[in-house]
C-alpha cells in the first residue's frame, strides 16, 4: 500500500472533480493505465505512471511507483492512502 500526502486544494489533482477545470487526476490515469497494461514488464510500466504523476504535479517516490507498477503488471489490487492537509 502507498502513502501520499496532498493539500485540500489540490485533491483535484489525485480524484476528479467535476467542480474543477483540472484535467490531469492522476487516479483516472493510473485506472487507464491499468486497463491497458496488465502483464506488461514493470520496467515498461513505470515510466507511464511517471508520466501522469508529473502531469498531476504528485510526488511519487521511485519506489512507490514500482509498487504501483508491480500492481498493474500482475492484475493485483493496488491501495492508496491519502493524507489531506488543511492548506
Amino acid at each position: 500500500m502507498g502513502e501520499i500526502t496532498v493539500s485540500a486544494q489540490h485533491i483535484d489533482h489525485l480524484v476528479p472533480d467535476p467542480a474543477s477545470a483540472y484535467g490531469a487526476p492522476y487516479m483516472q490515469a493510473y485506472a487507464t493505465l491499468a486497463a491497458s497494461n496488465r502483464s506488461r514488464p514493470v520496467a515498461e510500466i513505470i515510466p507511464l505512471l511517471r508520466k501522469a504523476a508529473d502531469a498531476a504535479l504528485l510526488g511519487f517516490t521511485g519506489a512507490d511507483l514500482v509498487e504501483q507498477a508491480k500492481a498493474i503488471s500482475s492484475g493485483a489490487r493496488y491501495e492508496l492512502r491519502v493524507r489531506v492537509t488543511g492548506g
